[in-house]
């Protein structure tokens, strides 16, 4: 995860914009990718990022800047996109979200990168079926990258329902993909 200056986020809780800009433009990268991943919707994970970003400004001065802000921030995000599916509409996988997983399981380029609606077709195919803390689980941990202390702090979980979540989440979608005919 990025580490922020201490300076920059004592000049943030001053109420210092340009601070929070650099902020900002440092972290959206992250949020939007986090928040696509969970929602398999482009205009979904805009609005978190900007949510996210109003809650983070709102909530900065009670921020502790010993703690890791990747990880306060990765917590509000996750919190809000939980709070969106839980909300919102189920996934519902979509014609074509099949041959896009095709597509890609073909692809040999280690170094390829999806765009935005290839994640989003993956993404609503594979996690159809999650539960929003199965889902929110498997991003952090599987497509994130972060470390299981990372998301046990993030999701307020115990190692064993971060390890249960997982297990459950991967169980899904290797089923999900016998389905498909993928061994």
């Amino acid at each position: 995860m990025i580490p922020t200056p201490v300076n920059i986020l004592i000049q943030c809780q001053n109420g210092d914009r340009e601070a929070f800009r650099s902020v900002v433009q440092t972290y959206q990268r992250m949020v939007f990718s986090l928040a696509l991943k969970m929602l398999a919707d482009e205009d979904d994970a805009k609005d978190v990022v900007q949510e996210t970003f109003i809650r983070v400004w709102q909530k900065i001065g009670g921020f502790d800047v010993r703690r890791s802000f990747a990880t306060w921030l990765y917590t509000i995000a996750s919190r809000l996109c939980i709070d969106h599916i839980k909300r919102g509409r189920r996934l519902v996988p979509m014609p074509d979200d099949e041959s896009v997983l095709q597509r890609f399981a073909a692809e040999t380029d280690s170094q390829r990168t999806l765009e935005n609606r290839e994640w989003v077709s993956i993404v609503r195919l594979m996690a159809a079926d999650l539960s929003p803390k199965q889902r929110l689980v498997f991003t952090l941990c599987q497509l994130e990258g972060l470390s299981s202390d990372e998301v046990e702090q993030i999701t307020g979980l115990n190692a064993r329902q971060v390890k249960s979540n997982l297990y459950a989440a991967r169980q899904t979608i290797r089923e999900q993909l016998k389905h498909l005919g993928y061994e």
